[in-house]
């Protein structure tokens, strides 16, 4: 005989027991002991022996004005990449679609290898080739007659360019999500489309938009929201500058904690990015019900 608890069996209880020790000591004792540090002046001067200070960190980073520069720039690196790589990896995914293309399996095996290769090594190349005196770009651009650009050198170009890594990182992943989820469409109504006289973009408009359009907003969001927190790319490729110019709040929490040894400062940063993708996420989910895609 199976005991029960309450209305649970205890066999199934045995079977997630470890996911559950596996996610209070990975995901959930972190994030509670980040969201404890912030509230306390752990730092180099009170290594061993810090102490409760309440709010005062985040009163610092208020105060400081430092915080709305960050959240600028977050919120430009995060959606700049989704406005590039959302509809890239559209359009890829309703070319690979195409009845009739030749060479589909090549396409899409092509089309992997950016994500699939190792993201440290793809920053340190596009590092290389974004160099301003020996970068492969900028040679190109000599060319053609354009003078070279300081890519990582000067604020508005050193952010479009983790933005354009990033879209190099990213729109394999999401070519492959809109793909799968335009072979979910019924043939027949590609058949009847035809019929009626569609043609291509009538079949967008009429059809793909509308069954897609929940897909559409939880990729979007999701990636949104991957984005933010994308650490190793503005840590990499410019190490949050020239000066502070693409420094997002994750980068700014490490430097905080791990730079400047100031950890009560950095844990609280990262409570602040937490908090601030969760309002994102209620707010774009009430409105778009991304979550009934998972359910």
């Amino acid at each position: 005989m199976v005991k029960k608890i309450g209305s649970w069996n205890l066999r199934s209880l045995l079977f997630i027991l470890p996911v559950i020790v596996v996610l209070i000591f990975l995901d959930f004792y972190p994030i509670a002991y980040s969201i404890y540090m912030s509230f306390t002046n752990f730092g180099e001067f009170h290594f061993f022996n810090y102490s409760f200070i309440g709010l005062e960190n985040y009163i610092r980073i208020i105060r400081s004005g430092f915080l709305w520069q960050l959240l600028w720039q977050n919120a430009i690196y995060a959606f700049g990449s989704v406005a590039l790589f959302a509809p890239l990896g559209f359009i890829i995914a309703l070319v690979m679609n195409q009845r009739g293309l030749r060479g589909k399996t090549f396409y899409r095996t092509a089309i992997l290898f950016p994500w699939a290769y190792p993201a440290f090594i793809t920053i340190l190349i596009w590092q290389g080739m974004l160099d301003y005196r020996f970068g492969i770009i900028n040679e190109l651009l000599e060319k053609i007659g354009i003078k070279p650009i300081y890519w990582l050198g000067t604020p508005g170009t050193a952010m479009l360019s983790i933005i354009l890594v990033n879209l190099w990182l990213s729109f394999p992943y999401y070519s492959y999500v809109f793909t799968s989820a335009m072979q979910s469409i019924p043939t027949e109504l590609y058949e009847a489309a035809e019929m009626d006289g569609y043609g291509p973009l009538g079949r967008l408009k009429n059809i793909i938009m509308p069954m897609l359009s929940r897909q559409i907003a939880f990729v979007v969001i999701f990636g949104f929201i991957f984005t933010w927190n994308n650490f190793y790319i503005p840590f990499l490729l410019t190490g949050g500058g020239p000066g502070t110019s693409t420094q997002i709040l994750i980068t700014y929490s490490y430097s905080s904690a791990f730079s400047y040894l100031q950890f009560g400062i950095g844990a609280a940063y990262s409570v602040i990015s937490i908090l601030v993708l969760l309002v994102v996420v209620i707010i774009a989910n009430h409105y778009s019900k991304m979550m009934t895609v998972l359910y």
